[in-house]
């Protein structure tokens, strides 16, 4: 029998962080093909192997889903494109990965749906981090996210689109590692003492999220700039998500070649993301190189395009259309 192979996008966030599971917000993601891929079998891991990890863990969730499965997972070798603990979602790509090469080298000729994956991923994942969804339908439906908010469960999905083919990402890692498990505890505290400071950054937040999407859907490069930069300024300014490390690489950034960065994902420290067109992201990317070089020798800085939608139907405006499914195979 051959490896059963699974490649996962990772995501960047243009607005909108926690909204997701905060509720009464809306969030814009977009999937990068900054890939992971997990290789599943043909073997099982070795015992060693076996008894540590995600792997380990998936494989425990799933046995406990699926009757049948054998004790031990498969070996599996994974592979990543996205720089760890930067606010790209690259773990959460990987458990994706994994929850989709087990149940391919399982249930060789019965595919679960994408909906199902991405509940079981969620699920997953909820039960450490305590945190939202966006993640989860990012990585698995790739392109351009507006999402709705909610407490629990999958965000709803109230408009796709695919990103611009003639724009590209330019992804600035700090090298600076972000927490997102007592970040998701404090917000959770603060939402629970009912925190004016949160409220404010959750009202200009879907502001943000609200001009992000609309710069996205009439392809105005500008005006997508403008309002990552008010996004990123919620974070910092309300929920104090930056630091000073990040904003001198924001400052470098802009004077270097004019890109304005927003921070992606929870913050304290990760990366950095601005859209640039295409032709002219080889030439951004080695000029923010140079300037960094010297002051922040640690950061990379990596030009990526989308990666597209996996939905073949749009969700209109005002649908409200969710994207959590079924439990079982083909939901």
């Amino acid at each position: 029998m051959r490896a059963i192979r699974a490649t996962v996008p990772c995501r960047a966030c243009l607005s909108g962080e926690d909204l997701d599971w905060l509720g009464g917000g809306r969030s814009v993601s977009l999937a990068l093909a900054l890939m992971t891929t997990v290789e599943a079998g043909p073997g099982p891991a070795p015992e060693g192997e076996a008894a540590e990890g995600w792997p380990r863990e998936v494989w425990a969730f799933l046995r406990e889903r699926l009757p049948g499965l054998p004790l031990r997972p498969p070996a599996v070798i994974v592979r990543s494109q996205a720089p760890a603990a930067s606010g790209l979602s690259s773990s959460t790509a990987q458990i994706v990965a994994l929850f989709r090469a087990f149940t391919d080298r399982a249930f060789t000729g019965r595919r679960f749906g994408d909906h199902t994956i991405a509940q079981w991923a969620y699920e997953f994942e909820f039960a450490v981090f305590h945190g939202g969804g966006m993640d989860h339908l990012a990585v698995v439906e790739g392109g351009a996210l507006l999402l709705d908010g909610r407490e629990r469960g999958l965000p709803a999905v109230r408009e796709r689109l695919e990103f611009p083919a003639e724009w590209r990402v330019v992804v600035v890692d700090s090298g600076t590692r972000k927490d997102t498990r007592h970040h998701i505890r404090d917000v959770r505290a603060q939402l629970a003492a009912g925190d004016p400071s949160l409220a404010a950054y959750r009202a200009v937040a879907d502001e943000a999220s609200e001009h992000v999407w609309g710069a996205l859907r009439d392809r105005d490069l500008v005006a997508l700039g403008a309002a990552m930069v008010r996004a990123h300024e919620a974070m910092r300014d309300h929920q104090r998500m930056s630091t000073p490390l990040l904003e001198e690489v924001r400052a470098v950034s802009q004077r270097a070649a004019g890109l304005p960065l927003k921070l992606s994902g929870a913050g304290g420290g990760g990366a950095l993301v601005g859209v640039c067109t295409a032709d002219a992201a080889e030439e951004t990317a080695a000029r923010l190189a140079r300037a960094l070089r010297v002051s922040h020798p640690q950061a990379r800085v990596i030009p990526a395009p989308a990666a597209p939608s996996t939905v073949g139907e749009p969700v209109p405006a005002g649908s409200g259309r969710g994207a959590s499914g079924g439990s079982g195979p083909h939901a």
